[in-house]
C-alpha cells in the first residue's frame, strides 16, 4: 500500500481559498526532499514489545493508549523510557484483524477528564468498519464498550486501504479519514463512506448542521467533508487548519489542506468507463474533476507511503516549530514539512538523519503534552514507541 498525502483548508466549517499545486495533475509540488541535522533529535525508545501499534492517545494523568491492529489497547504507564506496558482489558471478540485492518485510530473525547470516553476505529466481522464508543475505567485495567456510533465504513475482504486516522478538529469536531477500501466506485460516490474525511459531531454522533451535504436526504452524504481520496491515513490541525496525508498507487503520496465540499480528484472508475480499479489514474484527476483541489505536496515519481501527520509547536523545535512531521513506512522515516504563514505552501521539506532508515516502518505521529513527538514502528514484531525531542 503507497501513500498519498492531500492538503487542503477548513476553518471552523468556513471555506478557505488558496491551495498550491504543481502544473499538472500528478506534479511533485513544493520544494525537493532532502537529509538534514538542522535540528539535532534525540531518540529514546518508551517501550517495546509491541505488534504493529496503530495509533497513540495521551491520558491526563500522564499515561498513554496504544492501540496494536491485531486487537490489543495498551497503557503505557508513562512517557518516559522504560515505561510499563500494561493490557487493558476490552472486548475485541467482533474485529476481523486482516490485512491493513483490524484495531486502528484512537482519539480521546473532548470530555474525557469527566466522562473517560474514547472512540477507536477498527473493522469488524460483519465487514464493514465501525467507530465504537468505549469508557476507560477508573484503575485503567478494564475498558468498558459503550456502542457502535457509525457503522458501514467500506472494508475490503482482504482489509485494503481501511484508513483510518480520527482527529478532535479546532472546533470539537470529530474528522475521520477513510479509505475507500479498494473499491472503484467509492471515492467520487458520496453515499459511499470510503475515499473520504467524514465530520461527525461527538456529542450526537450525527453531521453537524453546517457540513456541506447536511441537506442530503442520504445519512450517509450528510457526514462527508471532503472526498474523492485513496486512503487517508493521516490528519493534522492547525491554526484553525485540517490537513490530511494520503497514499498515493506507485506514485504521488499527497499531503492536502481540507476544504469543506471539496473533490480531491481521485477516481479509479475514471468516470464509470472501468469497472475494475485503475490505479494508472492521476491521484488528483484535474482534467475530469477541473475544480478538484491540488495536492498541497506530492511526492512524485515515487512513494514513501507516508502515514500519520502531526505539527510540532514550542519553541524548543527551533527552525521546525510549528512544521508538520509526517511518518513514512515505506520510506522508513520522518519528513519535516515546513509551511509558509498562511499554511497554503510548503517552503522546504527535511529528513532527519537521526530517525531515517534506523526504526523501519514508522506510523503513529503525535506531540505530546511535553512537546516532545510520540512515533511508533509498525515492522510487526517487537514494534516500539518512540520519543523524539530535540537534543538539549
Amino acid at each position: 500500500m503507497f501513500a498519498r498525502v492531500a492538503a487542503a483548508a477548513l476553518c471552523a466549517g468556513l471555506l478557505v481559498s488558496g491551495c498550491s499545486g504543481g502544473s499538472s495533475p500528478d506534479s511533485t509540488s513544493g520544494p525537493s526532499t532532502a537529509s538534514t541535522d538542522a535540528v539535532r533529535l534525540q531518540v529514546e525508545t518508551i517501550a517495546s514489545g509491541l505488534t504493529n501499534p496503530w495509533d497513540i492517545a495521551f491520558l491526563p494523568n500522564g499515561k498513554a493508549l496504544v492501540t496494536q491492529r491485531d486487537g490489543a489497547l495498551t497503557l503505557l504507564s508513562s512517557l518516559a523510557p522504560g515505561a510499563r506496558t500494561t493490557p487493558v482489558a476490552a472486548s475485541f471478540d467482533d474485529l476481523n484483524a486482516r490485512g491493513e485492518g483490524g484495531l486502528m485510530g484512537l482519539t480521546l473525547l473532548p470530555d474525557f477528564r469527566t466522562s473517560r470516553r474514547f472512540i477507536t476505529c477498527q473493522t469488524h466481522q460483519s465487514s464493514d468498519i465501525r467507530l465504537v464508543l468505549w469508557r476507560l475505567e477508573p484503575g485503567e485495567a478494564t475498558a468498558t464498550r459503550i456502542r457502535d456510533v457509525v457503522t458501514g465504513l467500506p472494508v475490503a475482504s482482504s482489509g485494503r486501504h481501511s484508513g483510518c486516522r480520527m482527529l478532535i478538529g479546532p472546533d470539537n469536531m470529530l474528522y475521520v479519514g477513510t479509505g475507500d477500501a479498494a473499491n472503484a466506485a467509492a471515492p467520487q460516490d458520496r453515499t459511499s463512506l470510503g475515499g473520504k474525511v467524514l465530520r461527525i459531531d461527538p456529542r450526537t454522533w450525527q453531521a453537524p448542521s453546517d457540513n456541506p451535504f447536511a441537506s442530503s436526504g442520504n445519512p450517509r452524504e450528510q457526514l462527508v467533508w471532503t472526498y474523492g481520496h485513496r486512503n487517508v491515513q493521516g490528519l493534522a490541525v492547525q491554526a484553525g487548519r485540517v490537513y490530511s496525508a494520503e497514499h498515493g498507487p506507485d506514485k504521488n503520496d499527497e499531503l492536502n489542506l481540507l476544504r469543506k465540499g471539496a473533490n480531491h480528484g481521485w477516481d479509479p472508475r475514471r468516470g464509470g468507463q472501468e469497472r475494475d480499479y485503475d490505479e494508472s489514474v492521476p491521484m488528483t484527476d484535474r482534467e475530469r474533476f477541473p475544480d478538484a483541489v491540488p495536492a498541497l505536496w506530492s511526492s512524485g515519481d515515487m512513494t514513501e507511503a507516508i502515514c500519520a501527520a502531526t505539527f510540532v509547536e514550542g519553541r524548543q523545535w527551533g527552525a521546525w516549530e510549528g512544521a508538520l512531521v509526517v511518518t513514512a513506512l515505506k520510506g522508513a522515516k520522518l519528513m519535516v514539512l515546513t509551511l509558509d504563514g498562511a499554511g497554503t505552501k510548503v517552503t522546504s521539506v527535511a529528513v532527519p538523519r537521526a530517525v531515517a532508515d534506523k526504526y523501519g516502518r514508522l506510523r503513529a505521529a503525535r506531540q505530546g503534552p511535553d512537546g516532545a513527538l510520540y512515533v511508533t514502528t509498525s515492522n510487526g514484531q517487537d514494534d516500539k514507541v518512540l520519543r523524539i525531542r530535540p537534543a538539549d
